[in-house]
């Protein structure tokens, strides 16, 4: 739910971004192919690694309970990999941030 609302959003301010453009957006097919090309990008960005993330955090966390069930001095040392996992999804938020700037 949260992959579609940010491609959504992504996709969006690309349609705003190309509305709001240089005067000959609307007559250059190249530069409207490569405005979408880029918003595509960048929701892909988002979306994989938003997904990515999760499948890691999902995996990792429940790895990470049950180790900690067993010995709880794990527990701090899990949350650490968890935190990790987790930087997929900034990153792939900076990528796609990165993209929309070449707009």
């Amino acid at each position: 739910m949260g992959t579609a609302l940010a491609s959504v959003f992504l996709l969006g301010t690309v349609a705003v971004a190309a509305e709001t453009g240089p005067a000959n957006a609307s007559t250059d097919p190249a530069l409207v192919y490569k405005t979408v090309g880029l918003g595509a990008a960048a929701a892909f960005a988002v979306a994989v690694s938003i997904l990515g993330a999760g499948y890691a955090v999902g995996r990792i966390g429940s790895a990470a309970l049950g180790a900690a069930a067993e010995k709880p001095e794990l527990l701090t040392r899990s949350i650490l990999f968890v935190a990790l996992a987790e930087g997929l999804a900034v990153l792939g938020f900076a990528i796609a941030m990165m993209l929309l700037q070449k707009i």
